[in-house]
This record gives structure tokens, C-alpha cells and sequence, in this order.
């Protein structure tokens, strides 16, 4: 059976602008009951709740830090006191450091990246995830944003590409779980796309035979994958095909095809990021 937002509540995190918005929005117009929205950035995120507003579905804006497990456990605690429970979560919450490994501060770029992009996809989960795989006969998703960059190396993201290849194989590995133990009706989906042009990878470009996404493309494909239960959404097909080649050329070859050919390896090169921050 299909997911279907319609009556349910959806908490999407990282809320207040890119990606989140739009997940935020397209679960108001698909009939949410309610959309919590997560995110530090409080005016931006009143921005978003308005907008839920007027399209007549009920917003919950929550101000939280999702790398601190002790606000994400009391926000979660009272969105569970608030609402019951959720039908839909979205774990998109993000942050990029764009440079050489060597120039990353142990603090503010390493655990910063990591705490946000792969430890608080499970924290949060976890908060919720019990209530979620009650067998009640409700289809519920989990949907958790990873990256292309889960997929392949490259270089001027080794942090980045280190906890988005730790989002893919905690979230396909909780989705194996569920099914194992019988909880079918909450189903996992890993998104995995290449830049989308929301500013966060600003400067960024695309390999060869692959455009920087749209926004609502993304979404788009995402929240399909998601509405019938696809395991892993990988974004554009290029990003398929990439796998395939890792996986049946040695790894010399591979990095000439990768490198030389499509061009992954210097997609960074130009990278500036969003101004005054990359979530």
C-alpha cells in the first residue's frame, strides 16, 4: 500500500529555506493534518509555517538545533505530547564544507558537519521511530536525504561525502531491519542526488551529462520514491550509472573515468557555498 499524507502529520527538518521548505509545502498540499517544521534559523522558519498556513493545513515551527541529541529529544518529546506521533518524517537537515581535508577546524567543520548531516538523522529518528512502526495498518515513511555524493569519492568534500555515505547505509540498513521484523508498513527511502541549485553547493558544477538539479525536481523525485516505498532514489541517471562503473571497473580506471572523463573529481574546484552559511 502507498504512503498517503492526506490526515497525517509530517515533521520535516531544515525547514526554513531549499529543500525543506519544499518538502514542507508539498506535504500541506498533498493534505497534511499537520507540518512540523525544525530548523535553527526562527525568522526564516516563520516565513515557511506562513506559507503552510495558507494553504489551510496547521504548521508547528520549532526553533531546534538538531546537533544538540537534548533539544532534539525535548522538541521531539513535545511534538509527541503535541500530536501523538508522525506519519512522515523528513530528515534533510544539511550542512557542506567545501575544501581540502587538511583545512577542515576539528570543531566547527568536522563534528559540526558530521553531528548535523549523519548523527542527527538517527537521533531523530529514534525519538520517533517506535511510535512509527506501530502495525496498525497506516502506511508511514521515513525519508532521508543523503547525497550522489554517498556514492563516490571526491575531493573538496571528504567530510561531506564521509557522513552522506553514512546516512545511505544507516538508512538502507534501518529499512532491511524494519522489513526483517516485520514492520512493513513504515517504509525507508535514501535519497541520493547530485547538486541541486538551492546555493548551498553555489560555485559547484555538474559532471559530464549531468545539469545542477532544480529544487522542485528534486522534491519531486524524491517525494515519489517516497509515496511508493522505493528503497534508494538515485538522481539523475547519471548518478546510476556511476555506481554501476565504480563497481565493475578496477579502481584505477574508474578514477580516469570519473576523473578525466566526467569531470567528478574537479566539481568542486569553484565552490563558494551559500553566503554566510551552507545549511
Amino acid at each position: 500500500m502507498h504512503f498517503n499524507m492526506t490526515g497525517g502529520d509530517a515533521l520535516i527538518t531544515g525547514a526554513a529555506m531549499g529543500l525543506g521548505r519544499l518538502f514542507a509545502l508539498r506535504a500541506a498540499r498533498e493534505g497534511a493534518r499537520c507540518v512540523v517544521l525544525w530548523d535553527i534559523d526562527a525568522a526564516k522558519l516563520a516565513q515557511v509555517a506562513d506559507e503552510v498556513r495558507a494553504l489551510n493545513v496547521r504548521a508547528m515551527p520549532m526553533q531546534v538545533d538538531v546537533s544538540d541529541s537534548e533539544a532534539v529529544a525535548a522538541a521531539a518529546q513535545h511534538v509527541i505530547d503535541t500530536l501523538g506521533g508522525l506519519d512522515l518524517l523528513v530528515n534533510n537537515a544539511g550542512v557542506v564544507r567545501g575544501k581540502p581535508f587538511w583545512e577542515h577546524d576539528v570543531s566547527r567543520d568536522i563534528k559540526f558537519t558530521v553531528d548535523i548531516n549523519a548523527v542527527a538523522p538517527m537521533v531523530i529518528t529514534r525519538q520517533f521511530i517506535e511510535r512509527m512502526m506501530v502495525n496498525d495498518g497506516k502506511p508511514r515513511a521515513i525519508l532521508n536525504i543523503a547525497s550522489a555524493a554517498a556514492t563516490v569519492s571526491n575531493p573538496r568534500m571528504t567530510v561531506y561525502a564521509a557522513s552522506k555515505w553514512a546516512v545511505l547505509g544507516w538508512s538502507d540498513s534501518l529499512r532491511l531491519e524494519l522489513e526483517q521484523a516485520g514492520h512493513r508498513s513504515l517504509k525507508v527511502t535514501t535519497f541520493c542526488p547530485t547538486y541541486i541549485g538551492t546555493g548551498m553547493f553555489a560555485g559547484a558544477k555538474g559532471p559530464l551529462f549531468t545539469p545542477i538539479l532544480t529544487p522542485d525536481a528534486a522534491v519531486g523525485a524524491a517525494w515519489h520514491a517516497m509515496i511508493v516505498g522505493k528503497p534508494i532514489k538515485y538522481l539523475p541517471w547519471t548518478t546510476t550509472l556511476g555506481t554501476v562503473l565504480k563497481g565493475l571497473l578496477p579502481l584505477p580506471l574508474w578514477d580516469f573515468v570519473a576523473g578525466r572523463i566526467f569531470g567528478v573529481y574537479n566539481t568542486m574546484d569553484q565552490f563558494t557555498g551559500r553566503a554566510g552559511k551552507n545549511d
